[in-house]
């Protein structure tokens, strides 16, 4: 079977995907933007080196990362409790 075909194959419900060994296409790191050859040589991807990947590291302990989230309304149609 040819690579071409084998792609073309559908993988089985629960089967494991294979990770390519050839590189891919460059894509940029995502803290600097610099372009990183995904592959077995590039040990930090998907970032281009140590220093950005601690940087990432850091923006998510720091929680800079949020996810966007609309608050649900507190009027619920019953009045207020006044017991607390």
């Amino acid at each position: 079977m040819t690579v071409a075909a084998a792609r073309a194959v559908p993988a089985a419900r629960g089967a494991r995907r294979v990770r390519s060994t050839t590189p891919s296409a460059p894509r940029p790191c995502p803290v600097c933007k610099a372009p990183v050859e995904w592959g077995p040589a590039a040990p930090f991807r998907p970032f281009c080196s140590e220093r950005c990947k601690l940087v990432d590291l850091g923006a998510w302990a720091n929680e800079s990362y949020r996810i966007p989230a609309v608050d649900a309304p507190d009027d619920d149609g019953a009045p207020p409790r006044t017991d607390a």
